[in-house]
């Protein structure tokens, strides 16, 4: 055999194809027997051409693992020391790389097995030679053998750290520093445990910044990229590798960044360090107080220029951005001060970059440093509005898209500015070289408007109509995004323009070319959008047409297209109701296909050992003998997209079609229970959210069949199985509270019979989240906490505490034992150093619970009332509201544990009744708190000097969930004929009055008061003409006809 191979080895280096086609078919019939083995380790070692060699040594790597075992102990032998010999005697370094790797796969077998034990040894020896080639190749051996053998180096880490450090330090060859560099790297991943593992392995740092820096400087780039990889890998290591070398590692990055005459490709992989630590170590840049100085590089960075034949994905501009994004995110209170500065300097720049600059770096910090622009919203506004009149246009592009995260991410307060800003993108829309930009920004500005918008409506939907029209694709795409918007907040009022966007969709919802399908999709979700604020009565006689284009959509070869239809087919089931039944039978089984894709993982396989292009088509028959490895895998994520809409909707034809959708109740539990542990969160938070939709539709089907009863108990099992399993196991926050919150909304909607064999599993996943033990309260976070600062949860934790009044709802007097296991794990987030809306979550929390848990809550009043009491004073409008609001419940709870409390509660609420108070609903709830200690211990209240000030503050502003309380206090004063109440009566009138004409208050509030008014009129009447008579015509008729009505 091994004579006719070499001339096949020969023949298939040849440039002639058809020659290496029939060579290739011959190795691949010569390589199913083992004895190809010896024979290509003979021509490795005895071959004249270092190519010919080099192939033997890449098919030996190919056929090893096949024949390894078939093989005799002598032949293994032989073929180790041949490998070996080649490694240390053979010039060419392309071939002993090869035989290295050969090395590293027959060791996954032999040393285990004991069959190498002079293996390591020789790599020991050989790292240590005289000869730079042999400690070169030692050095390659070893990251080759990690590969395979890589966790049998942890135990031998003590001996081998010395001789890297000492390799990486090697002043007579970079060659062996180059080596040893990727040898550290590929050591990382079996670095997990042990403080003294650890130290030896930090001691790297010093040496690998020494070596890149050399590399850069001598213009090898691609080698000096190593170390960032290694520096990649110790940010993602579960072993806490980094230590005070982050401050090394982040110098040397923002050097490296900094450095224009550097390669776009290493300046971004400094960057890419950077993020990466603001994103899962940033506690570490904040102890080590590296903030302040990675901004001041990364700011500057947001005013460089890309040219055009530059790669814009690796542009400086671009990737310091994101990592201002993330940070700002992960330490909002240190970023914002420094970025809000840079802007504040910057934007009166004669340089344009620096303009465009500052409004990019606001917005880009508005989503992390949401809660400190809105603080400074208004200086932060002068600053985008301006930059929206620029000269230059990348500066008023900048400012449209600032103007949009901001309507994205500072809600609410960015709405009260909308008379100041919208009539700003009215006028930058002019602006032709930046319509994109500023329809974007009006697209995200008027998706929360309601009302305000109407004045606009008019010259909006002109404008958007007329672009929606042009030529280009994006603009149209932009612009039907945005006519989507002003849609959901014009609701009614947008019946007028519906007909003509509707009209104007039709010739997008026909396209069929490739580069025009994402303008069909877009065209195909704004149908949907418009559908839902027309209604059902003028949109249902005109759908058919609007139907068939989105089924026959599906027949395209288009994801996203795919994607937008069920989220039309979603608003279509939304209008329609149980109407949409007759379109089940088409739409459903679309969804489940889509559900049921395949995910699109692309794997990419790294075969560094090929000559040219032909070494990689040379593999045995049986691919499962091969070692290939995987670099990396990626997933399209268009594919996730349209997997998350369809899941979606799933629930809602469940849910809004009901009983019309058993058919398909089966197949969608199938579906949803998988898509609940998928590996995408996205797709996970969807299948949750359905599940309740779909149990909803099963337990509204009849009980006509014998195991109906059987079906509704088995779904409502896996049901809340899988919402206890996700509470506990699931890694991402927001899966996990819409979780909480479908559990929360179950507890509420079902009987406590229903629900009582799950409590003690739905409040033990409870306590693990309250203790912060969870899964999903373990991703990211770091071990280096030192500095104490604690963030507040928004999306977790508020869904977790409002379990607790869902528990309290449910269980009744049961629920004291499972509360007293509760108020520990909760009352720690009222402590220092929590921040403030981690209390007033506490305190709203203690709230609820008060109020359905009742006389039982009294045990707790003295541990809860001094929180609350403190809570009346905070800074924070939010603090003070829920803190009224507790005071109040805990008060009508309380009975007389809670009479103690009365002066100091009353001391506490009297400056919110004040002028120095801002928010009405502060006021509001405060006003609610003295109506429920009023009806609870009204002998213990000063009414004539709290009943004057208490009805000052009315009627309420803004918080009408206080209603109720609120006016029944003062009815059923009126209806005891309360001493103190009489002389207020004119007061009282004219808060009636203005109650009578509200068009927000409930109307059994409403009678409430006429039953009130007609007490008085009959009791009192001479004295009540002069008071009635004093009302307007407009007040006096409305309470007339709530008096008539009781």
């Amino acid at each position: 055999m091994a004579q006719s191979l070499e001339l096949l080895l020969i023949q298939f280096l040849m440039p002639d194809n058809d020659a290496r086609r029939q060579a290739e078919e011959q190795i691949k019939r010569l390589a199913k027997d083992p004895q190809v083995i010896p024979a290509l380790v003979h021509h490795l070692r005895t071959a004249k051409t270092p190519n010919v060699r080099q192939l033997s040594a890449v098919l030996l790597r190919k056929k090893i693992t096949g024949h390894w075992g078939k093989l005799p102990p002598s032949v293994k032998q032989s073929v180790k020391a041949a490998l070996i010999e080649s490694i240390t005697l053979e010039h060419s370094s392309l071939v002993r790389r090869a035989s290295a790797n050969v090395v590293s796969i027959i060791a996954k077998y032999a040393v285990p097995a004991g069959e190498w034990p002079d293996l390591l040894p020789f790599l020991f020896q050989c790292s240590q030679s005289s000869q730079e080639d042999h400690r070169e190749v030692a050095l390659i051996l070893f990251s080759s053998l990690t590969e395979t053998i890589g966790s049998t180096f942890h135990a031998h880490l003590v001996d081998l750290q010395p001789i890297l450090l000492k390799c990486l330090q090697d002043e007579r060859s970079g060659r062996v520093r180059i080596a040893a560099l990727k040898a550290v790297g590929s050591l990382i991943e079996f670095i997990n445990e042990g403080a003294d593992v650890v130290k030896l392995f930090r001691e790297f740092v010093p040496s690998i910044l020494n070596v890149s820096r050399q590399c850069l400087a001598n213009g090898d780039e691609d080698i000096a990229s190593v170390a960032f990889e290694i520096f990649d890998e110790l940010i993602e290591s579960p072993a806490p590798l980094l230590g005070d070398s982050v401050r090394s590692i982040v110098q040397f990055s923002l050097e490296v960044c900094s450095s224009k005459h550097l390669e776009l490709n290493i300046r971004h992989q400094a960057i890419q360090i950077i993020s990466w630590l603001a994103k899962y170590k940033a506690s570490f840049l904040r102890k080590h107080k590296l903030v302040v100085p990675i901004l001041q590089v990364m700011c500057p960075l947001l005013t460089e220029t890309v040219y055009g034949d530059e790669d814009s994905d690796l542009a400086s501009d671009r990737a310091a951005a994101e990592v201002i994004d993330t940070m700002s995110i992960n330490l909002p209170k240190h970023v914002f001060p420094v970025v809000f500065e840079f802007a504040s300097l910057s934007y009166g720049h004669a340089n344009p970059k620096f303009r465009e600059a500052s409004v990019t770096a606001l917005g880009v910090i508005s989503e992390g440093c949401f809660d400190f622009l809105k603080e400074r919203l208004e200086n932060a506004l002068h600053i985008v509005l301006a930059a929206l009149k620029d000269n230059e246009q990348m500066v008023r592009g900048a400012a449209s898209f600032a103007l949009g995260q901001f309507a994205e991410h500072l809600q609410p307060e960015i709405l009260s500015h909308y008379s100041t800003v919208l009539p700003c993108i009215l006028n930058a829309i002019e602006d032709a070289s930046e319509e994109e930009k500023s329809y974007y920004a009006l697209a995200a500005f008027c998706e929360d408007m309601g009302e305000e918008i109407l004045p606009y409506l008019d010259s909006l939907m002109e404008k958007l109509v007329a672009s929606v029209q042009c030529n280009q694709r994006n603009l149209q795409e932009t612009c039907m995004s945005a006519i989507g918007s002003v849609a959901v907040a014009a609701e009614k009022a947008f019946i007028p323009y519906a007909e003509k966007v509707l009209e104007l969709m039709k010739s997008f919802l026909v396209l069929t070319n490739d580069e025009d399908l994402r303008s069909r999709a877009r065209a195909t979700e704004l149908v949907g959008i418009v559908a839902l604020s027309v209604g059902r009565e003028r949109m249902e006689p005109i759908l058919p047409p609007y139907i068939e284009a989105a089924l026959s959509g599906f027949a395209l070869d288009y994801s996203e297209l795919r994607e937008y239809t069920h989220g039309f087919f979603s608003n279509i089931a939304e209008i329609l109701g149980d109407g949409f039944s007759q379109y089940l039978l088409h739409v459903v089984p679309l969804a489940f296909s889509s559900c049921n894709l395949d995910d699109g993982s692309a794997v990419d396989i790294d075969d560094s050992d090929s000559i040219d292009n032909g070494f990689g088509g040379v593999s045995s028959d049986d691919d499962t003998y091969d070692e290939p490895r995987v670099r990396n895998i990626s997933v399209r994520t268009g594919v996730l997209d349209e997997k998350a809409a369809a899941t979606q909707a799933i629930g809602m034809f469940a849910l809004y079609t009901k009983t019309s959708y058993a058919p398909y109740v089966e197949d969608s539990m199938k579906i949803l229970g998988r898509h609940s542990t998928y590996f995408h969160e996205d797709v996970r938070l969807q299948a949750i959210i359905s599940l309740k939709h779909v149990l909803a539709a099963v337990q509204a089907i009849p009980a006509e069949h014998i195991d109906v009863a059987d079906k509704k108990k088995e779904i409502f099992d896996t049901v809340l199985n899988t919402y206890i399993k996700t509470m506990t196991e699931d890694d991402d926050k927001e899966v996990v509270a819409q979780a909480c919150m479908s559990v929360a909304e179950i507890m509420k909607d079902y009987s406590y019979m229903a629900i009582n064999s799950y409590m003690p599993r739905l409040a033990e996943a409870t306590l693990i989240l309250l203790r912060e033990d969870s899964c999903c309260q373990q991703v990211g976070s770091d071990s280096d906490n030192e500095d104490g600062e604690v963030n507040h949860d928004e999306v977790l934790m508020d869904a977790v505490s409002d379990l607790l009044p869902a528990f309290a709802k449910a269980m009744g007097s049961n629920f004291e034992p499972v509360f007293a296991e509760f108020f520990d794990p909760l009352m720690r987030y009222a402590k220092v150093p929590r921040p403030p809306q981690d209390r007033t979550m506490v305190v709203a929390c203690l709230a609820e619970v008060a109020q359905e848990m009742g006389a039982p809550f009294s045990s707790y009043i003295d541990r809860v009332m001094p929180l609350a009491l403190k809570e009346l004073s905070s800074s924070e409008a939010t603090n003070r509201r829920n803190a009224a609001f507790c005071v109040g419940e805990i008060c009508k709870s309380g009975g007389i544990s809670a009479l103690k409390y009365y002066s100091d509660i009353l001391r506490g609420l009297y400056p919110l009744f004040g002028a120095s108070e801002p928010d009405d609903a502060v006021r509001d709830n405060a006003a609610g708190a003295i109506a429920r200690m009023i009806m609870a211990q009204p002998q213990s209240i000063p009414l004539d000097q709290v009943l004057p000030v208490f009805l000052k503050a009315l009627p309420l502003k803004e918080d009408r969930e206080e209603s109720m309380a609120v006016y029944s206090c003062i009815c059923n004063l009126i209806l005891s004929s309360n001493p103190q109440i009489l002389p207020l009566v004119p007061e009282v009138v004219n808060v009636f009055a203005q109650v009578a004409m509200s068009p927000f208050e409930r109307d059994d509030v409403k009678s409430q008061i006429g039953i009130a008014l007609s007490h008085l009129i009959s009791a009192y009447g001479h004295q009540m003409q002069p008071i009635l008579g004093s009302l307007s015509p407009v007040h006096a008729n409305s309470l007339a006809a709530l008096a008539n009505l009781s």
